[in-house]
């Protein structure tokens, strides 16, 4: 692989905007955090043992941007998205999906990231683990504790249905 920044890019680059989204609710956020992780990863070339080790950096790298910003005093969760903007990023998510994501980005970060991950991604508690640098106890209740979260925030809204179980 001559370029892995531009394989990844090709392979992973709406994966890691997807979850810098996700993370933020802030889609230009999500592009320059996206933008950070991919120019990270040419000016400072790394080798994987596989894709999905190449994946689960990039996550990873996408995840600890995205609670650096979510940490920042400059944060503005009442801005708006336009409708281009929500319509570009939402096509691959279902109008629940959607509305699920939204309640994501309400949660603490280290629920957020395993529900996103968990859900949105499809990784299981092992591989969850192995991406944030947890043990995979600590994984499991992240996402027990983040889905009671998740459930109050949803019940909260009006939502009558709960989140899935594992």
């Amino acid at each position: 692989m001559n370029n892995p920044a531009l394989y990844a890019f090709d392979k992973y680059c709406d994966t890691v905007l997807r979850t810098a989204f996700a993370m933020t609710g802030n889609y230009q956020e999500a592009e320059d955090i996206t933008q950070e992780v991919f120019l990270t990863l040419h000016s400072k070339p790394r080798s994987f043992d596989s894709d999905e080790h190449m994946k689960a950096w990039l996550l990873r790298s996408a995840i600890n941007r995205s609670k650096n910003y979510r940490m920042s005093a400059s944060v503005r969760r009442d801005q708006p998205l336009s409708d281009e903007l929500a319509d570009k990023l939402s096509c691959e998510f279902t109008p629940r999906d959607n509305e699920i994501r939204e309640m994501i980005t309400k949660l603490p970060e280290k629920y957020a990231s395993v529900i996103y991950l968990y859900y949105f991604e499809d990784y299981n508690v092992r591989e969850i683990a192995e991406i944030e640098g947890k043990s995979e106890n600590t994984v499991s209740s992240l996402l027990q504790r983040g889905r009671k979260k998740l459930k109050m925030i949803l019940e909260k809204e009006g939502y009558n249905y709960g989140v899935p179980r594992v």
